[in-house]
Protein backbone atom coordinates (compact mmCIF):
# COMPACT_ATOMS: atom_id res chain seq x y z
CA UNK A 1 0.00 0.00 0.00
CA UNK A 2 0.97 3.49 -1.14
CA UNK A 3 1.06 6.08 1.63
CA UNK A 4 0.88 9.63 -0.06
CA UNK A 5 3.27 12.20 0.84
CA UNK A 6 0.40 14.60 2.35
CA UNK A 7 -2.88 13.48 3.13
CA UNK A 8 -6.34 15.04 1.19
CA UNK A 9 -9.34 16.72 2.28
CA UNK A 10 -12.32 14.26 1.08
CA UNK A 11 -14.12 15.78 -2.65
CA UNK A 12 -16.39 18.20 -1.48
CA UNK A 13 -14.17 19.35 1.90
CA UNK A 14 -13.81 22.76 2.39
CA UNK A 15 -10.06 23.12 0.95
CA UNK A 16 -11.55 21.49 -2.06
CA UNK A 17 -9.02 18.29 -2.01
CA UNK A 18 -6.27 20.33 -2.18
CA UNK A 19 -3.46 18.37 0.08
CA UNK A 20 -2.70 19.58 3.56
CA UNK A 21 0.48 21.01 3.88
CA UNK A 22 1.74 24.98 5.23
CA UNK A 23 4.49 26.38 3.00
CA UNK A 24 6.52 29.69 3.61
CA UNK A 25 7.52 32.12 1.06
CA UNK A 26 8.15 35.60 0.21
CA UNK A 27 6.20 37.80 -1.91
CA UNK A 28 7.43 40.97 -2.63
CA UNK A 29 9.38 40.77 0.83
CA UNK A 30 6.21 40.13 2.66
CA UNK A 31 6.44 37.06 4.48
CA UNK A 32 3.20 34.41 3.76
CA UNK A 33 1.99 31.64 4.46
CA UNK A 34 0.37 29.15 1.72
CA UNK A 35 -1.17 25.49 1.51
CA UNK A 36 0.59 23.32 -0.69
CA UNK A 37 -0.74 23.10 -4.21
CA UNK A 38 -2.17 26.36 -4.10
CA UNK A 39 -1.21 28.98 -6.66
CA UNK A 40 1.13 32.15 -6.50
CA UNK A 41 -1.88 34.06 -7.54
CA UNK A 42 -4.03 32.65 -4.97
CA UNK A 43 -1.71 33.66 -2.23
CA UNK A 44 -1.09 37.25 -3.57
CA UNK A 45 -4.98 37.36 -3.89
CA UNK A 46 -5.10 35.84 0.14
CA UNK A 47 -2.28 38.47 1.00
CA UNK A 48 -4.14 41.77 -0.82
CA UNK A 49 -0.97 41.93 -3.66
CA UNK A 50 -2.73 42.87 -6.93
CA UNK A 51 -1.45 40.91 -9.83
CA UNK A 52 -3.23 42.04 -12.91
CA UNK A 53 -4.99 39.28 -14.29
CA UNK A 54 -7.65 38.81 -17.70
CA UNK A 55 -8.38 34.91 -18.37
CA UNK A 56 -8.07 33.98 -14.95
CA UNK A 57 -11.51 33.84 -13.15
CA UNK A 58 -12.11 32.43 -9.33
CA UNK A 59 -14.03 29.19 -9.97
CA UNK A 60 -12.77 28.23 -13.64
CA UNK A 61 -9.89 26.42 -14.21
CA UNK A 62 -6.56 28.31 -14.88
CA UNK A 63 -4.98 28.57 -18.33
CA UNK A 64 -2.26 31.13 -18.53
CA UNK A 65 -3.42 32.55 -21.31
CA UNK A 66 -3.45 36.29 -21.35
CA UNK A 67 0.31 36.40 -19.30
CA UNK A 68 -0.70 39.27 -17.70
CA UNK A 69 -0.07 37.86 -14.23
CA UNK A 70 3.69 37.21 -15.13
CA UNK A 71 5.85 37.26 -12.15
CA UNK A 72 9.99 36.99 -11.34
CA UNK A 73 10.67 34.38 -9.60
CA UNK A 74 14.29 34.86 -7.27
CA UNK A 75 16.75 32.29 -9.66
CA UNK A 76 14.31 31.55 -12.34
CA UNK A 77 15.38 33.81 -15.00
CA UNK A 78 12.51 34.03 -17.27
CA UNK A 79 9.16 35.11 -16.28
CA UNK A 80 6.20 32.63 -15.01
CA UNK A 81 2.58 33.16 -15.15
CA UNK A 82 1.08 33.53 -11.48
CA UNK A 83 -1.86 31.82 -12.23
CA UNK A 84 -0.81 28.50 -13.08
CA UNK A 85 2.75 28.48 -11.08
CA UNK A 86 2.51 26.24 -7.63
CA UNK A 87 4.21 28.10 -4.51
CA UNK A 88 7.44 26.43 -2.76
CA UNK A 89 8.64 26.27 0.05
CA UNK A 90 11.02 29.62 0.61
CA UNK A 91 9.97 30.62 -2.56
CA UNK A 92 10.79 34.47 -3.35
CA UNK A 93 8.96 35.79 -5.93
CA UNK A 94 8.13 39.56 -7.38
CA UNK A 95 5.17 40.76 -8.88
CA UNK A 96 5.84 44.95 -9.50
CA UNK A 97 9.11 45.94 -10.96
CA UNK A 98 9.75 48.21 -13.80
CA UNK A 99 10.41 44.96 -16.17
CA UNK A 100 6.85 43.64 -15.79
CA UNK A 101 5.39 46.62 -15.67
CA UNK A 102 7.28 46.79 -19.43
CA UNK A 103 6.15 43.57 -20.28
CA UNK A 104 1.83 43.98 -18.96
CA UNK A 105 2.06 47.32 -20.72
CA UNK A 106 3.34 45.44 -23.95
CA UNK A 107 0.94 42.55 -23.74
CA UNK A 108 -1.75 45.17 -23.46
CA UNK A 109 -1.17 46.64 -26.63
CA UNK A 110 -0.58 44.28 -28.42
CA UNK A 111 -4.07 43.11 -27.45
CA UNK A 112 -5.83 46.02 -28.35
CA UNK A 113 -4.50 46.57 -31.63
CA UNK A 114 -5.05 42.73 -32.67
CA UNK A 115 -8.94 43.62 -32.32
CA UNK A 116 -11.19 46.81 -32.36
CA UNK A 117 -10.50 48.28 -29.29
CA UNK A 118 -11.84 52.01 -29.45
CA UNK A 119 -12.59 53.09 -25.95
CA UNK A 120 -14.11 56.38 -27.03
CA UNK A 121 -16.71 54.42 -29.63
CA UNK A 122 -16.82 51.08 -27.99
CA UNK A 123 -20.24 50.05 -26.26
CA UNK A 124 -17.88 48.28 -23.56
CA UNK A 125 -16.66 51.88 -22.45
CA UNK A 126 -16.43 52.46 -18.30
CA UNK A 127 -17.71 48.66 -18.38
CA UNK A 128 -14.81 46.88 -19.63
CA UNK A 129 -12.06 44.55 -17.83
CA UNK A 130 -9.74 45.41 -20.21
CA UNK A 131 -10.00 49.02 -20.55
CA UNK A 132 -9.91 49.06 -16.35
CA UNK A 133 -6.64 47.08 -16.61
CA UNK A 134 -5.06 49.44 -19.08
CA UNK A 135 -5.79 52.81 -17.10
CA UNK A 136 -4.61 50.78 -13.90
CA UNK A 137 -1.50 49.57 -15.36
CA UNK A 138 -0.88 52.89 -16.97
CA UNK A 139 -1.24 52.34 -20.91
CA UNK A 140 -1.11 55.68 -22.30
CA UNK A 141 -1.43 54.57 -25.91
CA UNK A 142 -0.52 51.83 -28.76
CA UNK A 143 2.73 51.83 -29.84
CA UNK A 144 1.77 49.04 -32.63
CA UNK A 145 -0.34 49.14 -35.87
CA UNK A 146 -4.01 48.48 -35.40
CA UNK A 147 -5.30 45.98 -37.47
CA UNK A 148 -8.74 46.78 -37.87
CA UNK A 149 -10.63 43.15 -38.93
CA UNK A 150 -13.60 43.11 -40.35
CA UNK A 151 -14.89 39.99 -38.11
CA UNK A 152 -18.32 38.94 -38.13
CA UNK A 153 -20.87 39.56 -35.39
CA UNK A 154 -23.34 36.76 -34.55
CA UNK A 155 -27.18 37.55 -33.54
CA UNK A 156 -28.54 34.56 -34.88
CA UNK A 157 -29.35 33.58 -31.21
CA UNK A 158 -32.80 35.05 -30.01
CA UNK A 159 -31.12 36.45 -26.45
CA UNK A 160 -27.31 36.90 -26.92
CA UNK A 161 -25.06 38.16 -29.67
CA UNK A 162 -21.31 38.08 -30.11
CA UNK A 163 -18.90 40.76 -31.76
CA UNK A 164 -15.59 38.94 -32.40
CA UNK A 165 -14.10 42.33 -33.00
CA UNK A 166 -14.04 42.91 -29.39
CA UNK A 167 -13.07 38.87 -28.24
CA UNK A 168 -10.14 38.92 -26.09
CA UNK A 169 -9.86 34.77 -26.51
CA UNK A 170 -9.61 34.43 -22.92
CA UNK A 171 -11.76 31.25 -23.26
CA UNK A 172 -13.76 32.37 -20.14
CA UNK A 173 -17.21 31.45 -21.94
CA UNK A 174 -15.25 28.03 -23.61
CA UNK A 175 -14.37 27.22 -19.62
CA UNK A 176 -17.83 28.05 -17.91
CA UNK A 177 -19.84 26.75 -20.42
CA UNK A 178 -17.66 23.25 -20.08
CA UNK A 179 -17.07 23.21 -16.34
CA UNK A 180 -20.06 24.90 -15.30
CA UNK A 181 -22.94 24.42 -17.25
CA UNK A 182 -21.68 20.92 -18.73
CA UNK A 183 -22.99 21.97 -22.15
CA UNK A 184 -19.50 22.48 -24.12
CA UNK A 185 -21.18 24.90 -26.67
CA UNK A 186 -17.87 27.22 -27.09
CA UNK A 187 -14.63 26.31 -28.54
CA UNK A 188 -11.84 27.88 -30.38
CA UNK A 189 -10.97 27.53 -33.87
CA UNK A 190 -7.64 28.34 -35.59
CA UNK A 191 -4.39 29.30 -34.05
CA UNK A 192 -2.30 32.69 -33.28
CA UNK A 193 -3.56 35.68 -35.04
CA UNK A 194 -6.87 33.92 -36.81
CA UNK A 195 -8.15 31.90 -33.59
CA UNK A 196 -11.61 32.34 -33.09
CA UNK A 197 -14.13 31.67 -30.70
CA UNK A 198 -17.21 29.22 -31.94
CA UNK A 199 -20.42 27.35 -31.31
CA UNK A 200 -20.46 23.63 -31.64
CA UNK A 201 -18.26 22.79 -35.20
CA UNK A 202 -18.68 26.50 -36.00
CA UNK A 203 -22.62 26.84 -36.64
CA UNK A 204 -24.07 30.33 -35.58
CA UNK A 205 -25.11 30.41 -32.62
CA UNK A 206 -29.13 30.41 -32.82
CA UNK A 207 -28.61 27.20 -34.62
CA UNK A 208 -26.67 25.51 -32.12
CA UNK A 209 -28.64 22.56 -30.90
CA UNK A 210 -26.25 21.97 -27.39
CA UNK A 211 -26.72 25.84 -26.32
CA UNK A 212 -28.73 25.57 -22.79
CA UNK A 213 -29.73 29.92 -23.25
CA UNK A 214 -28.27 30.10 -19.75
CA UNK A 215 -26.01 33.48 -20.03
CA UNK A 216 -23.09 32.19 -18.13
CA UNK A 217 -21.04 32.69 -21.16
CA UNK A 218 -21.82 36.27 -21.26
CA UNK A 219 -21.65 36.85 -17.52
CA UNK A 220 -18.60 36.01 -17.15
CA UNK A 221 -16.98 38.02 -20.50
CA UNK A 222 -14.55 40.42 -19.64
CA UNK A 223 -14.63 43.13 -22.78
CA UNK A 224 -18.76 43.02 -23.55
CA UNK A 225 -18.13 40.99 -26.80
CA UNK A 226 -20.78 38.38 -25.71
CA UNK A 227 -23.75 40.61 -24.63
CA UNK A 228 -27.37 40.35 -23.99
CA UNK A 229 -30.08 41.94 -26.87
CA UNK A 230 -31.85 44.54 -25.63
CA UNK A 231 -29.93 45.84 -23.02
CA UNK A 232 -26.35 47.93 -23.33
CA UNK A 233 -23.63 46.81 -21.37
CA UNK A 234 -24.12 49.38 -18.90
CA UNK A 235 -27.38 47.39 -17.84
CA UNK A 236 -26.03 44.39 -17.80
CA UNK A 237 -25.41 43.32 -14.11
CA UNK A 238 -22.86 40.34 -13.93
CA UNK A 239 -22.31 37.99 -10.74
CA UNK A 240 -19.50 36.33 -12.08
CA UNK A 241 -19.29 35.43 -7.64
CA UNK A 242 -21.78 32.64 -8.42
CA UNK A 243 -18.65 30.28 -10.13
CA UNK A 244 -17.15 29.20 -7.01
CA UNK A 245 -20.33 28.43 -5.28
CA UNK A 246 -21.25 26.36 -8.59
CA UNK A 247 -17.85 24.45 -8.50
CA UNK A 248 -18.10 23.38 -5.18
CA UNK A 249 -21.83 22.04 -5.82
CA UNK A 250 -20.89 20.15 -8.75
CA UNK A 251 -17.76 18.09 -6.98
CA UNK A 252 -20.29 17.01 -4.03
CA UNK A 253 -22.60 15.82 -7.03
CA UNK A 254 -20.18 14.08 -8.33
Amino acid sequence: MTIPAYPTFPRGDSELGKPVGILTLKIDDRDVSARRGETILEVARENDIFIPTLCYLEGLSSLGACRLCLVEIKGVTKLLPACVTPVRQDMEVVTDSERLRRYRRMILELIFSERNHVCSVCVSNGHCELQTLAQKLGMTHVRFDYLYPRLAIDASHERFSIDHNRCVLCMRCVRVCDEIEGAHTWDIMHRGISARVITDLNQPWGESETCTGCSKCVQVCPTGALSEKGKSVAEMVKHKEFLPYLQIMRRNER
